[in-house]
C-alpha cells in the first residue's frame, strides 16, 4: 500500500479493543496492510467522552460520540471509523455510509450486583426491594422499572473501571451492562449474570462493529468489502429501520433484537417503552432475512400507531 489507512476511534479500552479488531480483520483480508505503519489509529475526543456528569438524554443524545469522528471523514483526515453501532444516530451526515459491519458480538445485557442486594442467585427478581440500580440507559431503566417498580434508577456514567469502582464502593446496589464490551476487553469474568432478552431487551444493534467511511470513497470501500458480516448486516438493518421508523433517540426507550433462524428467516422483537416502566408495547414479527429492512419498518410503523405521542417526545 502506498497510502496509509488512517483509522478514527475514541480513546476508551472498549473502543481502541473495537479499532485493533478492525485494522486486524483488514489486514487478513489485505496482507500490505501488514507493513509498518500502513495502518495507523487516531484516537479522537468526543464530546460524549469530555461531558460525564450528565445523562447523555440531556446533553444531544448518540451524536455526541461519533459528530468528532465524522467531522475527520468529512474533512479527509481519517479515512474510516469505528463505532459501537449501539451508538450511531439514526441517520448519518450527508456523505458518509456504514462501509462493513464486523461479526456481531453476545448482544446481552449483564448484571452486576452486590451480594448484600440479593436474596438469591443473582438475577433482577433476586434484588432485595428497593434496591439502588445505576444505569443512564433510559431503556434499561424502563424495562427494569416495568418488571421491578420497587426499585430505585439513579443516573451512573463512566468506563467500565469506574462504575464497577462505584459499586464496589457502595455507591449503587447494582448495575448493567453490554455483555459484548465486557467480552472485548476482557471484563466479563465479574459479570453476576446474564440477562434473558426476555426481560430486558437489548439496544439497537447492540454488540455490533460499524465502520464509517466516505461514500465516495471508492478505494475504502473496496478494503471494506471482503470484512463485511452479512449476517450481522442483516440483522442491524433490521433494527436500524425500526429505530428511523420511529425516530427514536436517546430520549426515548426503544429496545429490538433480530435473531436469524433456520432456512432464512430473521424474527424481530422490539419494544417502547416510557421512562418510568408504566406502559410499554411489544411488536414480534418475522420473515426472509432479505426483507430485513422491511421488517423494521413495519415493526416501527405498527408500534407508532399503538403509542401515544408522550413514547416520542424530544
Amino acid at each position: 500500500m502506498d497510502t496509509v489507512l488512517r483509522i478514527g476511534t475514541r480513546g476508551s479500552a472498549l473502543a481502541l479493543a473495537q479499532a485493533e479488531e478492525t485494522r486486524r480483520r483488514l489486514i487478513a483480508a489485505h496482507p500490505a496492510l501488514a507493513a509498518p505503519g500502513a495502518v495507523e489509529i487516531q484516537i479522537v475526543r468526543t464530546t460524549g467522552d469530555r461531558v460525564q456528569d450528565r445523562p447523555l438524554s440531556e446533553i444531544g443524545g448518540k451524536g455526541l460520540f461519533t459528530k468528532e469522528i465524522e467531522d475527520g471523514l468529512l474533512d479527509g483526515s481519517l479515512d474510516i471509523a469505528v463505532h459501537s453501532m449501539k451508538d450511531m444516530p439514526t441517520r448519518l451526515p450527508d456523505g458518509l455510509i456504514i462501509g462493513a459491519l464486523l461479526p456481531r458480538e453476545d448482544p446481552r445485557d449483564a448484571l452486576f450486583a452486590r451480594d448484600t442486594a440479593l436474596t438469591g442467585p443473582a438475577s433482577l427478581a433476586a434484588l432485595t426491594p428497593g434496591a439502588v440500580v445505576g444505569t443512564s440507559s433510559l431503556r434499561r431503566q424502563a424495562q427494569l422499572l416495568a418488571l421491578r417498580p420497587d426499585l430505585q434508577v439513579v443516573p451512573f456514567r463512566g468506563n467500565v473501571d469506574t462504575r464497577l469502582a462505584k459499586l464496589d464502593a457502595g455507591t449503587v446496589d447494582a448495575t448493567l451492562l453490554a455483555l459484548a464490551g465486557l467480552r472485548r476487553i476482557g471484563r466479563a469474568d465479574r459479570v453476576s449474570a446474564v440477562l434473558d432478552p426476555q426481560e430486558m431487551l437489548p439496544a439497537v444493534a447492540q454488540g455490533a462493529i460499524g465502520i464509517e467511511c466516505r461514500e465516495a470513497d471508492d478505494r475504502i470501500r473496496a478494503l471494506l468489502a471482503p470484512i463485511h458480516d452479512r449476517d450481522t448486516g442483516d440483522r442491524v438493518a433490521a433494527e436500524r429501520a425500526l429505530l428511523a421508523a420511529l425516530d427514536g433517540s436517546c430520549r426515548t426507550p426503544i429496545a429490538a433484537l433480530a435473531e436469524l433462524g433456520p432456512g432464512d428467516t430473521l424474527t424481530l422483537i422490539s419494544r417502547v417503552a416510557l421512562p418510568d416502566g408504566s406502559e410499554m408495547h411489544e411488536d414480534r414479527r418475522g420473515g426472509h432475512r432479505s426483507e430485513a429492512a422491511r421488517l423494521g419498518t413495519e415493526a416501527g410503523e405498527a408500534l407508532r400507531r399503538r403509542i401515544g405521542p408522550r413514547f416520542l417526545a424530544g
